[in-house]
């Protein structure tokens, strides 16, 4: 067994792990950095990039449709946007991301990382190998999260597609039946859907992101049904089976659908069951709840940090990045004792709380941040809801037909928006204006004088503003 001490042990070498020790590095402590399969994770390999990658032709395709007097063919080049979706995964090849690794002062440890001790790490390697990592300030477990396989009668008799099989297929399926209406099921179904497939989703509830406006689902539901996507809404599978030419989904009023493939989309669970945290009183497959410096709060001495999904705080990657940005630089500093512990400040996730944002890639887009008008009322803020159409001069040149809805949260106490949502083609670029809105908290009065030019969609603002009474 080989030795080796550390000022921190990084597990994990996703977007938010890379994060987390390049800004411990650069604090000047010398960090290794962990991973079990590929150095870039989750999102370079089987989620952000080539998901978005194969949503991207058939978004552009439907968007030029649009606007008159631009030619557009019928059929999608699936060859050329495969091989372009592998472009972005460098054909699953993390070579150049080690080089990133190295470069930034890390030390990148390939292998299967548990926490045998305090401040101890034991990683076996592919060679069978056994390296025994001493951590003398810090163990940070980023190993991100994992789906969640419902426990369906005959599940374990099929194969079946988890999100990483659906973003890495070579070829594109005759038939696909997606299990989940969430992030992952709404996605996936359209973009094979545009590539050719017979797609199925089947969501348990009355709409699809039951975690947004209900507004965002309907529109949602109706792009993919434009898209080619038969919906069958309050639908419960009770179990699954295979057929002669693939698998049949059972439903729980009797019915049934039927694909070449199953993807199953209900969800993601923290990635914590094989890391030994039982022996420090942590359930194994339960989120690694944090302060917001980034400290494990089930774990005394102040040495076990985590962040990213595995906390359970935002299952997305910026905020699992963001997260790295401060609870990288809040452990350099607890080191050195210099904490910052005031909310907002260069050692507080604060955002995690309030200010959230997220993209849906579907046609049309979903762009959301802060709380929804629900969420908003749960946590006992007087608020008043202001929904319009998505009509401006900027979205009618856009595209032809342009459909769309637009909303903000505001707090009545404060008069700041503390919650937005858009819906429709190409809205993700609207959302970071919201996001500033929020963390700034700038009142509303004041946000009347930041004028949208003319004619673009951030007219939309105006008009937001307009029908809340200014």
């Amino acid at each position: 067994m080989v030795d080796e001490e550390f000022d921190v042990v990084v597990i994990g070498g996703g977007a938010p792990g890379e994060v987390a020790a390049g800004r411990i590095a650069a604090g000047g402590l010398r960090t290794a950095l962990v991973e079990a399969e590929l150095f870039g994770g989750e999102c370079s390999y089987w989620a952000c990039m080539p998901s978005k990658a194969l949503l991207r032709p058939g978004a552009l395709r439907a968007a030029a449709r649009r606007v008159p007097g631009v030619r557009v063919e019928d059929d999608l080049d699936t060859a050329a946007v495969l091989q372009r979706r592998t472009s972005f995964t460098s054909n699953w090849d993390d070579s150049g991301q080690v080089e990133w690794v190295e470069s930034v002062g890390l030390t990148p440890v390939r292998g299967r990382a548990r926490i045998t001790a305090e401040r101890r790490v034991t990683v076996e390697t592919a060679d069978g190998a056994t390296l025994a990592l001493t951590a003398k300030h810090a163990v940070v477990v980023v190993t991100g999260s994992t789906p969640t396989i419902p426990p369906l009668d005959g599940i374990d008799d099929v194969e079946y597609w988890t999100s990483r099989d659906a973003t890495s297929a070579k070829e594109v399926p005759e038939s696909l039946v997606v299990l989940g209406g969430g992030v992952v099921g709404v996605e996936m179904a359209q973009a094979w859907a545009w590539l050719g497939a017979r797609v199925s989703l089947v969501v348990s509830g009355e709409r699809p992101l039951p975690r947004l406006e209900p507004f965002a689902g309907d529109l949602v539901a109706d792009g993919l049904r434009e898209a080619g996507v038969t919906l069958h809404l309050d639908s419960r599978a009770s179990g699954v089976r295979k057929t002669a030419d693939g698998v049949e989904l059972l439903l729980a009023d009797g019915s049934s659908v039927t694909g070449q493939h199953l993807l199953i989309a209900t969800g993601r669970r923290p990635n914590t069951a094989d890391l030994g945290l039982e022996e420090f009183g942590v359930e194994p497959g339960a989120p690694l709840a944090t302060d917001d410096r980034g400290r494990v709060s089930a774990v005394d001495g102040g040495w076990l940090w985590a962040l990213g999904d595995v906390t359970g705080r935002a299952l997305l990657t910026h905020q699992g990045k963001y997260q790295g940005r401060i609870f990288g630089d809040a452990l350099v500093a607890s080191v050195r004792g210099r904490v910052d512990t005031l909310p907002w400040s260069k050692h507080s996730a604060t955002a995690d709380h309030v200010a959230v944002p997220q993209v849906v890639f579907t046609d049309p887009e979903v762009a959301s941040v802060g709380r929804a008008e629900a969420e908003a009322r749960d946590a006992g803020l007087n608020v008043r809801v202001v929904t319009i159409d998505f009509a401006v001069a900027g979205s009618s040149v856009h595209a032809d037909g342009y459909r769309g809805k637009a909303s903000i949260v505001v707090d009545e106490e404060k008069r700041t928006i503390v919650g937005a949502t858009f819906v429709g083609q190409d809205v993700a670029e609207l959302l970071h204006a919201a996001t500033v809105a929020i963390v700034g908290e700038v009142p509303l009065d004041r946000l009347w004088h930041a004028v949208p030019a003319y004619p673009t969609m951030s007219e939309i603002y105006l008009r937001l503003l307009e029908a809340y009474g200014l």
